[in-house]
């Protein structure tokens, strides 16, 4: 009996484990079993999901749980994170991880919102937290590396993998799963402002970057975004242009770097760009989304828009005639991820999912794309993260002097005579001159960075203070005109004197009928270039008139004037002093008026708009005192005064910021050709990131140095260049024109079939892409092939040997380059297929070898299939894509 009753108490339990089971099993779902493959829990979470919460998988934006928790019931993509300070538990987080409380504030903050997500929402379904990191993560306590431009100029793919792991312990530490970056775009015309968010004009060495970067981020499960898909620039160097450009110069030019990274580093995301590619908007653009991405490629991962750009088809490129129609297009081409600046935006695109527009296919594979890369980073198990790690290694020590180490070997010397540098230590006086001698600016998509360490304190740490003599020199861009402050406008408004003016809008462009809006402008400052004035008129069909009073700051004779679009007439107390009532192009016109000190007059402005793209200032010179002149003075003074002379200038560029004239905008071209003047040695030390033209001055001084943006620890990478602690061997990833007239100018165009010489300007560039000098010299002697013929499927090893023959150590960057001699479609006159970084010391020898493969020397034939023809290569290596050492023919069977 007891037997039995003990074998019936064995049942029970096992009846009750067996029951639990069941049990466990309805309250946690497959998609919940870790265990299982990732294909079988999407498929199950998928089937499981609502119309709503599926959208709000496809729906990303900047934010957190600010917005109201139930707004976010539905889930959502994830939120791009942007804490700044620390949490209310401040003393409590100084106490715990001092100046590096921002990191681990983000780090809880992130906790809470996939707590939020996986406990509170219906599905359970984690967050993927999202943040730019072009050159660090771009948010408080993070270290800022150099500019992209600049970590491409160092030509070393070991030291861009460092620093890319770096900022990835940085991102995954507070809780970030991707980054929207790096840019992959090439930039072939250095016109365009966000060059300097780019791995320069050249697709192979673009490619060897985004590998060396990207690889790191995606082995250790943050998820990687190149962008922007595909080719965001266009003519004129104008940003988000659109572009016709057929397969060939893609698949040749534009993909390979985006292809290399989905298919050699495992990519999981992609952005598209703004612009239209031949005709179709890249958000919308099924052949380039699904049948070159998805299907020619295999690529498996989600595709997001740039910000706000699923829209753009209806509000900028006109092809479809809303939002809910341009959703409909975009998701059914292959996008799988809105990305939208603001939770208020969503009712724009879930019109479309609601009325039934959108493909219910479209839909389930892009949710289906994004719940696998969540599953693939175990968010479902492993969401939270430490915070006192963020702590730790936001910031670190060992990342700040890796900060410094990138900044020195991003720097290219790209003249340097009568060996003004390095400067001498034991130098008595050094003239520091130039608005970024104390400024740092760290270029487009940064954070704050850390610590920021000037020029000027890079150098005051190598030879102390009392040896130098600083200046702020001028302006980077001197402003000859203001636009008028709102404080010297007023207007009535309920018996009441307020700043500004009252704006009369009407939905014509006489002026006639009843104003269809009526408000208060504060002031007349107005760029209508992506919207109108006001949502009930249509942006290229108005016009205003304003009216009010200007009150004088002083007494004296001042322009004043309009800077816009015209069709345009202003009165000053009652009299017209500027008639120009038609459309023709953008000026500035301004007339001289006597003005008596704290009078105000009647002023009236009336301005139509026909055409769109409407840009309007009311300008005056009441305000600007040209002290360029003084300041120059000042500088001469200083450099008069000291041994050598170093005057840094720079360039104002960024998104959306394209530059028209590459020279150095303001006076600082002036402030040059001055210092230079006094005889003193004269070296420019240039601050941007992109190409500067020289002309009017570079055969004035001795040296040129190009520092770019150098991230937080750039100023002391400054001063190990300038007195010698570090050799430069930086090299171009562009090129440097000697015109702007010359752009777009690039080293590996195709052959002109005449010539590329204009009749008052040669087609050559001032620097060529590889270009850079060095505090050494170095001799290249001995190529040799493994094989002087090889078949079309076997690879060559390409080797040469490169000494030191100089009396210093230093860097040498050893570039490889080809040129097929005969080929059945044109092919470029160089191409770039190799580099190595190699250090040296004085009188040292190193063998440098290549290996060229099958791919390297291939090319698309005429019906666009890639293959290795027969024939001659032209195998090149030297210091350049100009400066040429040595050079052999290898034989292709």
């Amino acid at each position: 009996m007891k037997k039995i009753l003990h074998t019936l108490k064995i049942v029970s339990v096992l009846a009750l484990i067996i029951s639990a089971f069941a049990f466990s099993n309805k309250k946690d779902p497959p998609y919940k079993n870790p265990k299982l493959p990732v294909e079988e829990r999407v498929s199950d979470l998928l089937g499981r999901m609502t119309l709503e919460e599926k959208f709000w998988q496809m729906f990303m934006i900047p934010g957190d749980l600010k917005i109201g928790k139930d707004k976010l019931k539905h889930g959502i993509f994830g939120f791009q994170i942007s804490s700044k300070g620390l949490n209310d538990n401040a003393a409590e987080q100084i106490m715990d991880y001092g100046s590096t409380g921002t990191a681990a504030n983000m780090a809880n903050e992130i906790n809470e919102l996939q707590k939020f997500f996986l406990e509170e929402t219906r599905l359970g379904i984690p967050i993927i937290p999202f943040n730019e990191a072009l050159h660090g993560l771009a948010r408080d306590g993070a270290t800022m590396y150099p500019q992209a431009i600049a970590l491409a100029a160092t030509w070393d793919t070991d030291l861009v993998g460092e620093v890319a792991g770096a900022i990835t312990k940085e991102t995954k530490t507070r809780g970030i799963r991707q980054i929207l970056s790096p840019v992959l775009n090439i930039a072939r015309d250095v016109r365009w402002g966000r060059t300097e968010e780019t791995y320069g004009e050249d697709p192979y060495l673009t490619t060897q970057m985004a590998l060396s970067y990207l690889g790191e981020f995606e082995k250790e499960g943050v998820i990687t975004t190149p962008k922007h898909f595909v080719a965001n620039v266009g003519a004129g160097g104008r940003d988000s242009y659109p572009i016709s450009y057929n397969e060939r110069i893609l698949e040749e030019i534009y993909f390979p770097a985006f292809k290399a990274v989905f298919q050699e580093v495992g990519a999981r995301s992609v952005m598209t760009s703004y612009n239209s590619l031949n005709g179709t908007p890249c958000t919308s653009n099924e052949w380039l989304l699904r049948t070159k991405l998805k299907e020619e490629w295999g690529f498996d991962g989600f595709v997001i828009s740039d910000a706000g750009a699923t829209g753009g088809a209806n509000v900028l490129h006109f092809t479809a005639k809303d939002y809910a129609e341009a959703t409909e297009d975009a998701v059914e081409a292959g996008l799988d991820v809105m990305f939208q600046t603001n939770y208020n935006h969503y009712p724009l695109f879930w019109e479309a999912y609601k009325n039934g527009m959108v493909d219910i296919k479209a839909i389930d594979e892009a949710v289906s794309r994004i719940l696998k890369a969540k599953f693939e980073l175990s968010l479902f198990e492993n969401p939270y993260v430490d915070a006192k790690e963020a702590a730790i290694w936001n910031g670190h020590k060992t990342h700040r002097e890796l900060a410094r180490k990138a900044a020195s070997k991003a720097m290219v010397l790209l003249k340097n005579e009568n060996e003004a540098l390095p400067i001498d230590k034991a130098v008595k006086k050094i003239a520091l001159i130039g608005h970024d001698v104390k400024t740092v600016r760290l270029g487009g998509y940064s954070g704050p960075g850390n610590n920021l360490i000037s020029m000027y304190q890079g150098v005051s740490d190598k030879i102390g203070k009392d040896n130098i003599i600083y200046t702020p020199g001028v302006a980077l861009a001197e402003e000859n005109y203001n636009a008028i402050a709102s404080s010297y406008l007023s207007t009535t408004k309920d018996g009441k004197q307020v700043a500004g003016l009252k704006g009369d809008y009407f939905d014509n462009i006489k002026l006639s009928g009843q104003p269809k809006v009526e408000r208060i402008d504060k002031q007349i400052k107005f760029g209508w270039t992506l919207f109108s004035p006001h949502e009930d008129l249509a942006y290229d069909w108005f016009s205003v008139r304003w009216t009010g009073k200007l009150k004088a700051p002083k007494t004296g004779d001042f322009n004043i004037g309009i800077e816009g679009n015209d069709g345009y007439r202003m009165y000053l107390d009652g009299k017209l002093i500027i008639d120009n009532w038609q459309k023709q192009s953008y000026n500035s016109i301004l007339k001289p008026f006597s003005f008596e000190e704290g009078k105000t007059y009647d002023i009236k402005i009336e301005f139509f708009e026909a055409a769109g793209n409407a840009k309007f200032k009311l300008i005056w010179d009441a305000e600007i005192q040209n002290e360029w002149e003084q300041q120059i003075a000042d500088a001469v003074a200083a450099a008069e005064k000291s041994d050598v002379a170093v005057v840094v200038a720079g360039i104002h560029e960024g998104e959306f910021q394209d530059r028209a004239l590459l020279a150095l905008p303001g006076h600082q071209e002036a402030l040059i050709k001055a210092i230079a003047k006094t005889g003193k040695p004269t070296v420019v030390v240039l601050v941007g990131g992109s190409a500067i033209t020289m002309s009017n001055w570079i055969n004035d001084v001795d040296s040129v140095l190009m520092a770019w943006y150098s991230g937080e620890n750039g100023g002391n990478g400054f001063a190990d260049i300038l007195f010698g602690d570090e050799n430069p061997a930086g090299r171009l990833p562009i090129t440097f024109p000697v015109d702007e007239a010359q752009c777009p100018l690039y080293y590996n165009n195709k052959p002109t079939g005449r010539g590329d010489n204009y009749h008052n300007l040669t087609g050559q560039p001032l620097f060529p892409f590889g270009y850079g000098l060095s505090y050494t010299a170095f001799e290249y002697s001995d190529i040799e092939f493994s094989k002087n013929n090889i078949s079309a499927n076997e690879s060559v090893e390409v080797s040469c040997t490169i000494k030191n023959a100089g009396t210093v150590a230093g860097d040498e960057v050893v570039q490889l380059y080809i040129r097929d001699e005969l080929a059945s479609v044109s092919r470029p006159i160089k191409e770039l297929k190799g580099f190595k970084r190699i250090t040296l010391n004085p009188g040292e020898s190193q063998n440098v070898t290549f290996k060229l493969d099958p791919k390297a020397l291939s090319m698309l034939d005429k019906d666009m299939k890639r293959l290795v023809e027969a024939g001659d290569f032209r195998i090149m290596v030297g210091a350049s894509s100009k400066d040429i050492r040595l050079r052999k023919i290898l034989t292709v069977k």
